[in-house]
């Protein structure tokens, strides 16, 4: 819990004193698709690996 909470601290100083209004929605909408992709990508790769998926092509 408190690596989350020192995520969420650093998130927040990140954006504290931007001055303009348009590159703070960018790169906090920027960082939240990261996020997103991912978590998209572990969820596919731990799908893969629970329902048997074979990696190699041998």
């Amino acid at each position: 819990m408190g690596n989350l909470l020192l995520i969420k601290e650093i998130y927040i100083e990140a954006f504290k004193n931007w001055k303009s209004f348009i590159l703070e929605n960018y790169f906090k909408i920027f960082s939240w698709a990261c996020f997103t992709l991912i978590v998209l990508a572990a969820y596919a790769l731990i799908f893969r690996i629970s329902t048997g998926f074979s990696f190699s092509n041998l």
